[in-house]
């Protein structure tokens, strides 16, 4: 891992990736409606801790180097989401991109949120090229199953290919599966995606419970600072 103090330079003949291209429209608000509006990728970096050594990003390109024709004929993918442990965030911004031999590994974990100009790639191409590019697992969300033909999907790397995660059906519709990856629940309800810890039952922090916890707090500090006061007036008075 690299310090604030050195400066990460490219090995010769190697220069950063270019940015993507262009999303289409209905693919980038997609991934605003689910991922960015709610914060869940900033919520996913606080829960997991470690920033020096953890990925939480998305939008950038994941490729091999030197790069090589995944099974697509593309060299390059463009995840909607993309977790990564025990790699080198600097390096990744130096590297504008994911490049599975400079971070030393492939990354545990990566999402695609469904769209209408997606939702064929994202089932089929995107699913043997994550997997030639050996990340651990595949995630697949579709807020109304129409273009991925399901509305929640993973799959887990097991010997080089795509073994399915199970999808449990909660008694109030809501989908859910288990990865192991990142030791959370991903769940579908109500058209949301939901990650939840499976120790807890709970979802993991979000602006509105970290909100509702330092109201609650601040309540009870007041609330003893009341009861304070009061045993100070009862004390004066049985004395006076």
């Amino acid at each position: 891992m690299t310090t604030a103090d050195t400066k990460i330079t490219h090995p010769p003949g190697r220069l950063p990736l270019p940015d993507p291209p262009e999303r289409e429209s209905d693919e980038k608000m997609s991934t605003v409606d689910h991922l960015h509006q709610p914060g869940n990728t900033h919520h996913l970096l606080r829960h997991f801790g470690n920033p020096d050594t953890t990925l939480v990003t998305a939008e950038r390109f994941i490729t091999m180097m030197p790069e090589r024709r995944l099974p697509s004929g593309h060299t390059r993918r463009v995840p909607d989401l993309l977790i990564a442990f025990d790699v080198d965030p600097e390096l990744y911004q130096a590297d504008n991109g994911y490049i599975v031999q400079a971070q030393g590994k492939s990354p545990d974990f990566v999402l695609e949120v469904a769209s209408r100009s997606t939702g064929n790639e994202d089932t089929g191409p995107k699913r043997d090229d994550y997997a030639a590019l050996g990340i651990l697992e595949y995630w697949r969300f579709d807020p109304t199953g129409e273009f991925h033909g399901t509305k929640l999907a993973g799959d887990r790397l097991v010997d080089g290919m795509y073994q399915p995660v199970l999808i449990d059906e909660l008694t109030d519709g809501s989908l859910q599966g288990y990865s192991a990856a990142l030791n959370l629940i991903l769940r579908w309800e109500q058209g949301q995606l939901g990650w939840y810890d499976p120790e807890t039952e709970q979802h993991i922090a979000t602006f509105d419970t970290e909100r509702e916890r330092r109201i609650a707090a601040e309540a009870r500090a007041e609330a003893a600072e009341a009861r304070i006061r009061e045993l100070e007036q009862r004390l004066q008075q049985r004395d006076s």
